[in-house]
């Protein structure tokens, strides 16, 4: 026995045991994970996370290094995470409606300016409606399940973001799953689908590994032909594809042949949080009633939200700012190219320099932080084994001389490392 203030506790034998069994529990945990993590290093695809000291833009500070850094790993297409506009909406929001809304949305967490903004998406996307969520990755995992049951299929691309193949698990409808861009393949899996009630095509607009553009307008003629729903997620396109930065479907002419768009606010909107569902006002209508992430999930802050309804502003007054991307884009896959590095993707601001070995892509990306140019390895489990690249980013805030002095110490990398002569 032993005494705690006012209380004497008997330590019975029982007690003790479980204390026991819980530390043989945790010790049996500790050598599980160790080994995990051991396996990790070993591969050489372990994940450090890099200390940036200042606001997100094409120039940051990073602890360690000394002096500005050129930053070629941010999705923030267009620079307005750090756009002085954009800031203030956010500050505004912030002094006029509070820092969160401490709820979910049907409670007492719906303000007049998350209305407002799921209606600017809606018509910024030409679709009904339009419905937040604290994520796109919450838009995803929350759609598929409430949309299709055991009578329906659904048809995903095998390259698909990983937040798709979450959503399309938790739903109970029959899964086929068809080759990348393969559309040869789809039409076989939507012949063999013709047996279920509804059939729904899943695709990333952009494929955010490699920035190769699904072939939309021959998905939905596809779709045309066996009767099918088309769902796109456009995180890597919003903003900045199509000549008003619509995105996927208006850079292909199918903006009305597409059903369903999930997106973010994360990457070109403003690059803060949150994600979206537009569509058709009845399946908007339906997500509110059932979906687990909107209904379960505290509401979207308003700082978050007055951000990214500056930067659709901004992208409705003119296109402008959406159309730099192009010659930025080609300057640097022109000049890599030349260089003799493989640029994987299509004429898309993702710019995979493709490596294929995790250590030296990561080896890479090390050397070229010490140039002073932010890039990062990316290996397995984030893409296939063998598949390992640099993945640089091209954004609108970047200047031509960033991107010459980002080619110019990837050439001086490359040669060290034996990538290119």
């Amino acid at each position: 026995m032993f005494h705690t203030g006012l209380f004497a506790v008997v330590q019975c034998p029982a007690w003790s045991r479980g204390i026991s069994r819980a530390r043989s529990a945790l010790a049996q945990l500790n050598t599980v994970v160790a080994a995990e993590l051991e396996g990790i290093r070993g591969a050489g695809t372990w994940k450090n996370e890099r200390i940036i000291t200042s606001k997100q833009g094409p120039h940051i500070r990073v602890e360690g290094s000394s002096g500005a850094i050129v930053n070629f790993c941010a999705n923030n297409y267009l620079g307005l995470s750090s756009d002085p506009t954009v800031i203030q909406s956010g500050i505004d929001a912030l002094n006029q409606y509070g820092a969160g809304l401490s709820s979910v949305r049907f409670i007492c967490g719906t303000q007049n300016l998350h209305k407002s903004l799921e209606a600017k998406i809606a018509k910024f996307h030409q679709r009904e409606d339009a419905i937040l969520y604290a994520s796109c990755f919450d838009a995803n995992a929350g759609i598929f399940e409430v949309l299709l049951t055991p009578e329906d299929a659904i048809l995903s691309d095998e390259l698909n973001h990983a937040s798709i193949i979450d959503g399309v698990r938790l739903c109970k409808a029959n899964k086929y799953r068809y080759k990348h861009l393969d559309l040869c393949d789809l039409e076989a899996k939507l012949k063999e689908a013709q047996k279920h009630r509804m059939r729904l095509i899943v695709t990333d607009g952009v494929f955010s590994m490699d920035g190769d553009v699904a072939p939309l307008k021959e998905i939905c003629d596809l779709s045309d032909k066996y009767n099918a729903l088309v769902f796109i997620d456009e995180c890597h396109a919003t903003g900045f594809l199509g000549p008003n930065g619509r995105g996927t479907d208006e850079l292909l002419g199918v903006m009305d042949r597409v059903h369903i768009v999930n997106s973010t606010l994360g990457k070109a909107l403003g690059g803060a949080a949150g994600g979206y569902t537009a569509g058709p006002k009845a399946l908007v209508d339906l997500l509110r009633q059932r979906s687990r992430p909107y209904l379960f999930s505290n509401t979207l802050p308003p700082p978050v939200v007055g951000c990214a309804s500056k930067a659709l502003d901004l992208l409705m007054d003119s296109n402008t700012i959406a159309q730099t991307m192009a010659s930025k884009t080609k300057r640097f896959r022109s000049q890599m190219t030349a260089a003799g590095f493989t640029i994987g993707g299509m004429d898309h601001p993702i710019c995979p320099v493709m490596l294929g070995d995790a250590r030296l892509a990561s080896s890479m990306a090390e050397d070229m932080l010490k140039r002073g140019i932010y890039v990062i390895g990316f290996s397995y489990p984030v893409v296939p084994k063998g598949k390992a690249r640099i993945r640089v980013q091209i954004s609108a805030a970047h200047s031509d001389q960033d991107i010459d002095q980002c080619v110019e110490a990837f050439v001086d990398v490359g040669r060290k490392h034996g990538v290119i002569s």
